[in-house]
């Protein structure tokens, strides 16, 4: 069993408050977030969306990796996005959707096999079951195969 920890710090009220969100790793430190980088154009500071598929992403990604070895497969390289879409629902707010996008460069994958573990990577990472009230959650996954004998020759990191 594992329990991880994050807080949050809020000074001031609604749209002229701002936050700071710290992890107990220090990962985050004082991170500055507020109502311009979660509903405006701020761009430098982080919100919980942001958080949120950043969170999904890594879930996802470690699922789908573990998934992959367990499977035999050989997969050199996985990138993921999440993009979480806040919504206005009446007079709140709603995350509707979460799109994650996979690509996996990997030597001799079967495309089959390969978006099977990816499907089951998304049901069954911690996240994805934490947010099963999410309405939609995507997954796009593309597969780059790796030339087996240049991946050998280790041209590839």
């Amino acid at each position: 069993m594992t329990e991880k920890t994050a807080s949050v710090h809020w000074d001031g009220q609604g749209k002229t408050g701002t936050g700071a969100i710290s992890t107990e790793t220090g990962a985050l430190s004082h991170a500055p977030y507020g109502f311009g980088s979660r509903f405006g154009e701020e761009r430098r500071n982080t919100n919980p969306e942001e958080l949120l598929g950043a969170a999904h992403a890594a879930c996802f990604t470690m699922a789908f990796s573990f998934a992959a070895e367990k499977a035999g497969l050989t997969i050199t390289e996985i990138e993921t996005t999440a993009s979480v879409r806040l919504v206005t629902q009446g007079e709140g707010f709603l995350i509707d959707r979460i799109a994650l996008t996979l690509l996996v460069t990997g030597t001799d994958v079967d495309p089959a096999r390969f978006h099977q573990i990816a499907e089951g990577a998304k049901r069954d990472c911690p996240l994805s079951k934490a947010l099963a009230s999410v309405p939609e959650i995507t997954l796009e996954a593309s597969l780059r195969e790796e030339p087996a004998a240049i991946s050998k020759a280790g041209l590839f990191p």
